[in-house]
């Protein structure tokens, strides 16, 4: 039968119960002014999203292939076909960077 291990003295060994306090970080620069977790070419923008079936997601980016475009493209496409039908301005921009 083994001997059960001493809590007290693994406590000791491993040099007691409190936390050592660590330096506080010297004094960083500030960051510049981008959105945290947001790369350069999604400044100034905003995600639009919609559930639709599955099948119209395959469809879509089935249509990116065909058309050597992007789904992004497309959507900017589809979006000034409706600001359009409304008699908006048509301000999606189809390419990357580029309004219409």
């Amino acid at each position: 039968m083994s001997k059960k291990p001493n809590l007290a003295a693994i406590v000791e060994a491993a040099g007691g119960t409190r936390r050592q306090v660590l330096p506080q970080p010297p004094d960083l620069p500030p960051l510049p002014q981008a959105v945290p977790g947001k790369s350069k070419t999604r400044q100034a923008t905003r995600q639009i999203a919609a559930h639709f079936p599955e099948e119209v997601a395959w469809q879509l980016r089935q249509l990116a292939v065909e058309q050597r475009s992007t789904v992004q493209a497309l959507m900017g496409e589809a979006l000034n076909d409706l600001f359009q039908k409304y008699g908006k301005p048509e301000i999606a921009p189809t390419e990357q960077g580029r309004a219409t």
